[in-house]
């Protein structure tokens, strides 16, 4: 009976409040660590992301910070504001920092060392600024454009990841899901410790919305759930 508590409570969780993903994942997120979501275009990554960070400001006293390689503030806003999500209001209330990094492949250069540093002074930062618990980075995938050696962003991703689980943050990272693996990158190998894989389909006019919950082995409880969301439950997902 001891044993069986130790093993439950290896992992605490930071709930996502959007109803029936908790209840897939044993009560949401791996808390202070790294979760990827990935899928395609429409999928419903970045408004899964999103809820996980709102929910999180509002409902669990947890500020958080978005950073954001493809929308502006503005954009990103408008695209929310649907689901009933005021991110202007939670940024003004000092419970949501939005931050909008532009990357124009075009200008990337491979020249001398390449590192992430600046990333880790503006995400610092944000976090300092406001407490913050829980952070999206979106799309990350965006930092590999025009880089012909990826492997140095990897070591810069895995240093990233580090420093933010030793200040137990807990983040997401959303990425464009490749044709035989996570992630086009392969990066759920070895920055994430849980992945939520969604997908989007159309059949004979009839759209489907299906996701899958992966933990991998930094968790210590293999725990697999593939299935399909209903609409009223996907709608932090949509």
């Amino acid at each position: 009976m001891t044993k069986h508590k130790l093993e439950r409570s290896e992992i605490q969780k930071a709930p996502t409040g959007i109803p029936g993903l908790d209840d897939i994942t044993n009560g949401g997120f791996p808390q202070g660590r790294p979760t990827l979501i990935s899928g395609g275009p429409g999928s419903g990554k970045t408004l899964l992301g999103v809820s996980f960070l709102v929910n999180g400001a509002q409902q669990f006293a947890e500020p958080g910070v978005l950073m954001t390689f493809e929308e502006n503030a503005a954009e990103l806003a408008q695209d929310v504001r649907s689901l009933g999500y005021n991110l202007d209001s939670l940024v003004a209330q000092k419970k949501l920092i939005v931050d909008y990094i532009h990357v124009d492949r075009s200008e990337i250069e491979e020249t001398g060392e390449y590192d992430l540093e600046g990333l880790f002074v503006r995400l610092d930062h944000a976090i300092r600024e406001i407490g913050a618990k829980r952070v999206m980075l979106d799309t990350i995938e965006t930092l590999f454009g025009g880089l012909k050696d990826t492997g140095i962003l990897r070591a810069e991703l895995r240093r990233l990841f580090r420093w933010m689980r030793d200040r137990n943050i807990t983040a997401v990272v959303t990425a464009e899901r490749g044709e035989q693996t996570f992630t086009r990158q392969g990066l759920e190998e070895y920055i994430t410790d849980a992945v939520i894989s969604l997908d989007h389909r159309v059949h004979e006019q009839i759209s489907t919305r299906r996701i899958r919950v992966s933990l991998s082995h930094r968790s210590r409880r293999h725990h697999r759930v593939a299935g399909h969301l209903p609409a009223a439950r996907a709608r932090g997902a949509e």
